[in-house]
């Protein structure tokens, strides 16, 4: 079979290839700890769950607008001002049938030959896939681990040429759960006025599950928020992930190209998943709390038990529920990690690599598990380490 010569520089997440091994390892009777994916372990909360259910009822079965229902924009902007502290227009706003989609847009809209993009590396593999996807140059900012897996913003500047048009950033971030200071952002901001052509693609997918301090977006510093992408979502802030409901908040002067985007390839969201969603922002956000809570309880498990295994170091995750320590002391490869991990001690979790040149040296965990399958986990890990 003959395929476009593009397809092949399209990545992939490693998230669903460790889950299907798992999956056939089950199936022969074997227990694993599934820590790989990075998809609460809670059930979206009960009245979004209901205005899902009563849009089904009341005829929001067919299609809607390509930018989305307005009463949902509306809603998305209102809270973007109560949130960031900007000034979202609803006509900023378009959703799409989870947040990828903005990523594809995006670069798809700003990405070709002879563009660079500055991303983050260690960083979520689709923003590399889908950088050379489009032909442009994907260009590693990279995040490093006596820095707690903050960038060296010295070095951004060296990294921007009068080709680079993007920057992403995500914060918190996967795989590392660093979180972009308030200074950090501004720093970032400075540099961008000073290059007229370049955007920023915001990922904020993570906003609502932090440790440490307040969320901060780029785009309420003055002078960025036209050129600011923001992307986000509900699958994250309210376990929502199988929904598929995301958005972009996007410059005036790309929102036509995104939503041409749109047209030819989704048409538009679930309409009623749209009401959920308009339930999810104005509804009561006890649901959204108790995880962040109970995840930070889990955080504190996994950090000091990863640091109690010989040959491992985890700096201190400040925000989304993923650890991401070195394990270059232990003498395995982080490929050698992953699969060991799964083979002798019953625990999916997945390389560095997959997030990037830089993630070598290093595994993810997600902490969207119960506090019982982590300590058991870090048992299991402990075990395996100790008999190397």
């Amino acid at each position: 079979m003959t395929v476009a010569a593009r397809i092949t520089d399209l990545g992939t997440e490693s998230a669903f290839e460790v889950l299907a091994k798992a999956r056939v390892l089950e199936a022969q009777g074997k227990e694993i700890i599934h820590l790989e994916i990075g998809e609460p372990d809670f059930d979206t909360p009960r009245h979004i769950v209901e205005a899902g259910m009563q849009a089904i009822s009341d005829g929001f079965t067919h299609y809607g607008p390509t930018a989305g229902l307005p009463e949902l924009r509306e809603a998305i902007a209102r809270n973007s001002r109560e949130v960031r502290g900007t000034t979202t227009d609803p006509a900023n706003v378009v959703v799409t049938p989870g947040a990828k989609p903005i990523m594809f847009y995006t670069l798809l809209a700003l990405g070709e030959p002879g563009v660079e993009v500055i991303y983050p590396n260690p960083g979520f593999p689709i923003y590399e896939s889908m950088i050379r996807f489009t032909g442009a140059t994907p260009v590693p900012m990279r995040l490093f681990e006596e820095r707690a897996y903050h960038p060296d913003l010295d070095a951004l500047a060296g990294l921007i040429t009068d080709k680079t048009r993007l920057i992403i950033l995500n914060s918190p971030e996967n795989p590392c759960g660093s979180a972009l200071t308030k200074a950090e952002l501004e720093t970032i901001a400075n540099l961008v006025k000073q290059h007229p052509g370049i955007y920023v693609m915001a990922d904020e997918i993570y906003k609502d599950i932090l440790y440490t301090g307040e969320h901060y977006s780029i785009a309420s510093i003055p002078g960025m928020e036209e050129r600011t992408i923001i992307l986000d979502g509900f699958s994250k802030s309210y376990a929502m992930t199988g929904w598929r409901l995301g958005y972009g908040i996007v410059p005036e002067e790309l929102v036509p190209h995104v939503v041409k985007l749109a047209v030819n390839s989704v048409s538009c969201a679930a309409t009623f998943t749209q009401k959920a969603g308009i339930a999810a922002l104005e509804g009561p956000k006890d649901g959204v709390e108790a995880m962040a809570a109970e995840f930070a309880v889990r955080r504190r498990l996994i950090a000091d038990g990863l640091r109690s295994i010989p040959g491992i170091k985890c700096p201190e995750p400040e925000g989304a529920f993923y650890a991401f320590p070195s394990i270059e002391g232990t003498g395995l490869s982080s490929g050698e990690f992953e699969d060991r991990a799964m083979a002798e001690a019953g625990v999916a979790l997945l390389s560095g690599g997959a997030f990037g040149e830089y993630g070598k040296g290093y595994v993810r965990l997600s902490y969207a598990n119960s506090q019982e399958n982590i300590q058991k986990a870090i048992g299991q890990l402990d075990r395996l380490v100790r008999a190397l």
